[in-house]
């Protein structure tokens, strides 16, 4: 019986042939492939400008530097998210300030956001968690009324839409992470995008050392450059994510309609205004270690995403966080992510489900 993975990218000969490509050139840097990528990807989206980043985290970095966001801010942001969303905040100085989510779409509750802005508030980053955009409406009235910047986490949301319109396309900044799981994957790497020249200028000289040009260092940055050979995937990548995010959304109906019947599980909700791209299949499950543990001996990965919220984490309690949100402390004990990715056969959907019920029975 061989084993299913919770996650696998897919490359194929042609990214492999185009990786090869740079290797021979002997030009592994950013260069000529990068800016590519990047209009490639701003194209995509809808977007004036993007600018490509080493990894997810270093986008987010950079995001909120550039826009100025530092000592003494506020961001509002979710407890409920792969940790590097809030760290960056930490990273410029700025602190962290947690809203509850809402716990049948994972992402932050946008009723509860407007209780926490204070004079220091600055910004709100929200994270499109698994692949479900946030209800952008509401936030989008919040941060027009009360001035505040807005960054969108779209690490897991490659392609996502929110009523029609792209995710990434709705705050002052938004960032993507084309880690090894993602909907589209350079191995490392991540993107800024913007529709500010002046903004994606400045994020542009802060991931490339401060430059305006060779030598010529106007300001403080870092090496935050994506290499030739991760845009080389990304650009053949690019051009299969939304067939392969469709897969995801046919293999997730899939599950939907033989899992809803079990009681003792429930099935991932999507917002009628949304396009979810299934980063990740989340259901919420009774006895999920069990069902974790059991899987597992049935050669079936599976994965808890996340299994403590951020200010619980050591790091943060160090720092002073202490502090009880409900709804996102009841989802961590119930959260556990099936296998949803592209290159499931249709054997191993039903054997997920098979054992799934066989569980339950």
């Amino acid at each position: 019986m061989k084993f299913i993975p919770i996650s696998k990218p897919f490359i194929s000969k042609e990214e492999i042939k185009a990786v090869e490509k740079v290797l021979r050139s002997g030009f592994l840097v950013a260069g000529e492939r990068v800016r590519r990528f990047e209009k490639e990807f701003a194209k995509y989206l809808g977007v004036k400008y993007a600018v490509a980043t080493s990894n997810g985290t270093t986008a987010l970095h950079t995001a909120l530097w550039v826009l100025g966001i530092g000592k003494g801010d506020e961001v509002i942001t979710t407890p409920f998210s792969f940790i590097a969303s809030s760290n960056c905040i930490l990273y410029v100085g700025a602190k962290p300030v947690f809203v509850d989510i809402d716990e049948r779409t994972f992402n932050i509750n946008p009723d509860l956001i407007e209780e926490k802005i204070t004079e220091r508030t600055k910004a709100l980053l929200i994270v499109h968690l698994f692949g479900q955009p946030c209800d952008m409406k509401p936030i989008m009235k919040i941060c027009k009324k009360h001035k505040l910047l807005l960054i969108e986490d779209c690490a897991q949301a490659h392609g996502a839409e929110y009523k029609g319109k792209k995710v990434g396309t709705f705050g002052d900044v938004a960032c993507f992470s084309f880690y090894a799981t993602k909907n589209l994957v350079t191995g490392e790497g991540g993107m800024i995008v913007t529709n500010k020249k002046k903004t994606a200028e400045l994020a542009r000289m802060i991931v490339d050392q401060g430059q305006r040009r060779k030598y010529d260092h106007a300001i403080l940055g870092h090496n935050f450059r994506m290499t030739e050979v991760e845009a080389a995937i990304g650009l053949i990548q690019l051009k299969k994510l939304e067939k392969l995010n469709e897969k995801r959304r046919r293999n997730a109906e899939f599950l939907n309609e033989r899992l809803e019947e079990v009681e003792e599980i429930e099935t991932p909700y999507v917002l009628p205004t949304c396009k979810h791209v299934y980063h990740q299949y989340v259901i919420k499950a009774k006895k999920r270690n069990k069902l974790q543990e059991y899987l597992l001996k049935k050669k079936i990965g599976t994965a808890v995403h996340y299994p403590k919220p951020i200010y619980k984490q050591e790091a943060y309690r160090k720092l002073g966080f202490n502090l009880r949100l409900p709804k996102v402390e009841k989802v961590v004990k119930e959260v556990l992510s099936l296998p949803v990715h592209p290159l499931l056969k249709r054997d191993d959907l039903e054997r997920i489900v098979r054992e799934v019920k066989k569980f339950y029975k």
